[in-house]
């Protein structure tokens, strides 16, 4: 398909684009309740780390759907009046988005592989995931830090990502409405 589709985002690249967001800032609630929970709440950390793990396990695979139907389906004609610069600091921002939307989660997979504990990651309490590495404590204090500084860069950058949003619509914009599925646009 062609690089630009005229008649906006698809459902499908939607829905996506939402639940990966819903997903990522759920996940990283939870990170911050799960860290602050202390081992008197030993089952309520477990569970809250087990449901990060989980949603955390969702993303890639779905950021992976949205990537294959954006080279397929394309993404909606540039709006005219944006200034070429912010087209580009917009795509400079989007592969950003998109790489730490995959790094961050296999961070998290190998800081739980790593980790000294091996508390077994069981996909939502019901489907357990093999870690692929064996526990090495000095593996797992490089990575956790890695995979935190992460988490918040991603969440940080979608915040500036939705702020603009919200500012181009402001402006009278498509951009936000397009997302949304109320009108053509970028």
């Amino acid at each position: 398909m062609s690089a630009s589709s005229s008649d906006g985002w698809s459902a499908a690249q939607r829905r996506l684009h939402w639940l990966v967001a819903a997903l990522v800032l759920l996940a990283f609630g939870i990170g911050l309740v799960m860290v602050a929970l202390p081992l008197t709440r030993l089952l309520e950390k477990i569970i809250a780390y087990q449901l990060h793990k989980s949603l955390g396990l969702l993303v890639p695979p779905l950021v992976l759907w949205r990537l294959w139907l954006r080279r397929r389906r394309g993404r909606p004609a540039s709006e005219p009046g944006i200034p070429r610069w912010q087209h580009r600091a917009a795509a400079a921002g989007h592969a950003a988005l998109y790489a730490l939307l995959l790094v961050v989660p296999v961070l998290g997979y190998l800081s739980a592989s790593t980790a000294p504990g091996q508390i077994e990651t069981v996909w939502f309490l019901l489907v357990p995931v093999p870690h692929l590495l064996e526990a090495n404590e000095a593996l797992y204090e490089a990575i956790r830090p890695v995979h935190e500084a992460g988490a918040w860069a991603l969440v940080l950058l979608a915040a500036g990502h939705a702020a603009m949003a919200v500012l181009h619509h402001r402006r009278g914009h498509g951009v936000l409405r397009a997302m949304l599925g109320r009108g053509a646009g970028v």
